[in-house]
C-alpha cells in the first residue's frame, strides 16, 4: 500500500491558515481557558461542586443531570459540558498550528501540550468529586487550569513571531526583574488557593473540610505577596522608561499595573465585606487577567524574527507507511 496520512497531515496538506486565522485559533484557546476557570469558580461559589455526585457520570444511574439534582446539578453538569467547548477550541488551535506553512514543530507541540493538560485536568476534576471536594484537590484543579492558561498564552504569542533563536530587547537586569515578577505572581496565585481552601466557600451546600489554618491569616500573607508584585511591576514600568524599551513592552507593563490596581481593589473590598460570592468570582477573573498580563510582559522582552518565505518547510513527521 502507499503512504497513509494521519488526519492532521491530511488537513495540513490541503489547507493553510492565514496568520490572522492562526492567531484567532490560539486566542480562542486563551479565552476558553479563562472561561473554564471563571465558570469553575461559579460552580464552587454556588455550592454546586457536588451537584453531580460522581464522575464521569453525573449520578450512579445517569450520564447527564437529572431533575432531582436541581439547579446545582445543572450548574455542575454545564461546567462539565463546557470542557468539550474548551477541547474544541484547543483542537482548532492544534489543527491551525499543524497546518501552517512552513510547518512549525514547536508551535504544534504547544498545541498538543494544551490538549494533554485539558485531559489531565479532567481526571483531576473527577478525583476532586470522588474525594468530596477536598480543598487540596480543588486547589490542584485550579492550578492545573492556570497551567493550561499559561501554555495557551504562550502559544498565542508564538503565533505572531518566528522560530529563530530569541533576541533580547532589553538589558539582562530588566529581564531578571521580569522573571522575579513572574515567579512572585505564580506564588501569589498559589497563596490565593490557601485563602480559598480555608475560607467559607467550600463548593458544596454541606460541610466540607477546610485547609487547617485561619483564612484571614492566609489572606494577609496573600496580600503581602500582592504588594510585592505591585512594587515589582511599578519598578518594571519605571525601568522600561529609563532604558527606552520598545513601545509595546512599555504598554504591557502599563497593562499589568492597571490589572493589579483593579484586582487589589476587588480583593480588599471582598475581604472587608465578608467575601461575597460575586466579588470572589470577579477576583478569580482578575487573577486570570493578571497572569495573562504577567506572561505577555515577560514574552515581550525578547523577539523572534518571522521566518522568510524562502525558507523551506520542515519535513512532515506524520506520514506513515504500512506494508
Amino acid at each position: 500500500m502507499g503512504p497513509v496520512q494521519t488526519p492532521l497531515a491530511y488537513i495540513a496538506q490541503r489547507w493553510t491558515p492565514s496568520p490572522r486565522t492562526l492567531r484567532r485559533a490560539a486566542l480562542a484557546a486563551v479565552v476558553m481557558s479563562v472561561l473554564i476557570i471563571v465558570t469553575g469558580g461559579a460552580v464552587r461559589l454556588t455550592g454546586s461542586g457536588l451537584g453531580c455526585d460522581t464522575w464521569p457520570k453525573c449520578t450512579d444511574d445517569s450520564l447527564i443531570v437529572t431533575p432531582e439534582q436541581g439547579y446545582r446539578g445543572a450548574i455542575e453538569f454545564g461546567n462539565r459540558m463546557l470542557t468539550y467547548v474548551l477541547s474544541a477550541a484547543v483542537g482548532w488551535a492544534i489543527v491551525a498550528t499543524r497546518s501552517t506553512k512552513p510547518w512549525r514543530r514547536g508551535l504544534t507541540r504547544l498545541g498538543w501540550a494544551q490538549f494533554w493538560i485539558v485531559m489531565s485536568n479532567a481526571v483531576i476534576g473527577g478525583i476532586t468529586v470522588w474525594m468530596g471536594l477536598n480543598p487540596w484537590t480543588v486547589a490542584g484543579h485550579f492550578l492545573a487550569a492556570n497551567s493550561l492558561l499559561t501554555v495557551a498564552v504562550i502559544t498565542w504569542h508564538r503565533t505572531g513571531e518566528g522560530d529563530a533563536a530569541p533576541r533580547p530587547r532589553v538589558p539582562r537586569p530588566v529581564r531578571k526583574l521580569s522573571w522575579a515578577i513572574t515567579v512572585v505572581s505564580a506564588l501569589l496565585i498559589v497563596l490565593g488557593t490557601t485563602v480559598t481552601g480555608a475560607g467559607k466557600h467550600a463548593g458544596d451546600s454541606s460541610d466540607v473540610p477546610r485547609m487547617p489554618w485561619d483564612w484571614t491569616n492566609a489572606a494577609h500573607v496573600h496580600a503581602i505577596a500582592a504588594w510585592v508584585v505591585c512594587a515589582l511591576a511599578l519598578a518594571m514600568w519605571l525601568v522600561l522608561r529609563v532604558v527606552d524599551a520598545p513601545d509595546d513592552t512599555r504598554a504591557r507593563a502599563r497593562d499589568l499595573l492597571i490589572v493589579l490596581a483593579a484586582q487589589g481593589c476587588v480583593g480588599y473590598v471582598q475581604y472587608f465585606t465578608g467575601v461575597p460570592e460575586l466579588l470572589v468570582g470577579a477576583h478569580m477573573l482578575g487573577s486570570s487577567l493578571m497572569w495573562i498580563a504577567v506572561l505577555r510582559l515577560a514574552l515581550s522582552l525578547r523577539e523572534r524574527p518571522l521566518v522568510g518565505p524562502d525558507i523551506p518547510a520542515q519535513a512532515d513527521p506524520e506520514l506513515a507507511t504500512t506494508a
